[in-house]
């Protein structure tokens, strides 16, 4: 039932698709893919160089050049590392670079994947779609916390500026907006614990499935 199937998980930072793209894996004996990281390790290879993440010619070479041992680094994430990603995301040459290593691991190997436009480019022919969100100050205070445990201290109201800031960058890019899918299953997860978000994205997944 599951062989190749491509399950979509999108959505804006900190609304939890990650945790819930990964346990829907698990579940559903998927392999799982995190798509952002593909563009948070162009944006490192960028930074590791002092080149412009914006630099189309350089942002698009270091995407052709991504290695899967990029994908491992302990580094890409963090606010540097989100403003490099969301910048290099803006370039369409490296998202041409990028798509078809996407959908060649979705095809091969069926998947749960996640990200921000899984859903209306990358497979929007996916049979299961998720849109998972929760209010800005919510995500701000989940990265807040994540940053704190590692030993990040930045003020709550830093992060959440950020976090605005990229979302409007995503959102209103003129390549791949971020938006859910017209059939997508929206998920706002702003009042639920992690096993409620868990148990409400699976009710959608295996309701899409059935159905």
């Amino acid at each position: 039932m599951t062989r190749r199937l491509v399950i979509a998980v999108d959505g804006p930072a900190a609304a939890g698709k990650g945790t819930l793209a990964r346990r829907l894996a698990a579940e559903l004996a998927l392999p799982y893919l995190d798509t952002g990281l593909l563009y948070r390790a162009v944006g490192r290879r960028l930074l590791d160089r002092g080149a412009d993440p914006t630099d189309p010619v350089a942002a698009a070479a270091e995407a052709c050049a991504l290695t899967h041992e990029d994908l491992g680094r302990g580094d890409l994430r963090g606010p540097e590392a989100d403003r490099a990603a969301s910048a290099v995301a803006t370039i369409p040459a490296v998202r041409a670079a990028l798509l078809d290593w996407q959908r060649d691991f979705g095809q091969r190997h069926g998947a749960v994947m996640d990200g921000r436009d899984i859903g209306t480019v990358v497979f929007p022919e996916a049979p299961v779609k998720l849109f998972v969100s929760a209010s800005p100050e919510e995500r701000a205070r989940r990265r807040w916390v994540e940053m704190q445990a590692r030993g990040q201290a930045l003020p709550l109201d830093q992060v959440e500026a950020e976090m605005r800031a990229r979302d409007a960058q995503d959102s209103a890019r003129s390549v791949a907006p971020l938006k859910p899918a017209e059939d997508a299953a929206l998920l706002d997860t702003t009042s639920l614990d992690a096993e409620a978000a868990f148990a409400a994205a699976l009710a959608l997944v295996r309701a899409r499935m059935q159905g």
